[in-house]
């Protein structure tokens, strides 16, 4: 199973890549919108956590992206941000996020069971 995290805090990437490897995934990561969506489209992966907040755009841009782009649009995404701002909350389930997870609200480990919970629930991405 492959996870790309496209967040811009390489701390807390190269924290939740250490979580995710432990427990088998394959873990792919991205420091800006543009370079996770390059991922993404390269890498296909089964799950994409982006950040809300990066240099080069908002986690919801690039959500609407993935989402707009055929060979993207199956694949689950989460958003991961510091700000609970509710409108951010609603404007990212709205575009087709799966779920908004508040980052200083959850542990690494929290995080791996979240993302079993998510992968199981959606559709394999598929390479056609």
């Amino acid at each position: 199973m492959k996870v790309l995290i496209v967040d811009d805090d390489e701390m807390i990437s190269d924290l939740w890549a250490i979580a995710l490897k432990k427990e088998g995934y394959e873990v792919l990561t991205a420091m800006s919108g543009k370079d996770g969506l390059n991922q993404a489209k390269g890498k296909m992966p089964d799950l994409i956590l982006i950040d809300q907040i990066m240099p080069d755009m908002k986690g919801n841009d690039l959500l609407r992206m993935l989402k707009d782009d055929q060979q993207t649009k199956v694949i689950p995404v989460a958003v991961v941000s510091n700000y609970n701002e509710s409108q951010l909350m609603q404007d990212a389930i709205q575009a087709g996020a799966v779920d908004y997870i508040l980052k200083y609200q959850i542990e690494p480990l929290d995080l791996v069971n979240k993302i079993k919970t998510l992968t199981q629930a959606a559709p394999a991405p598929s390479n056609t």
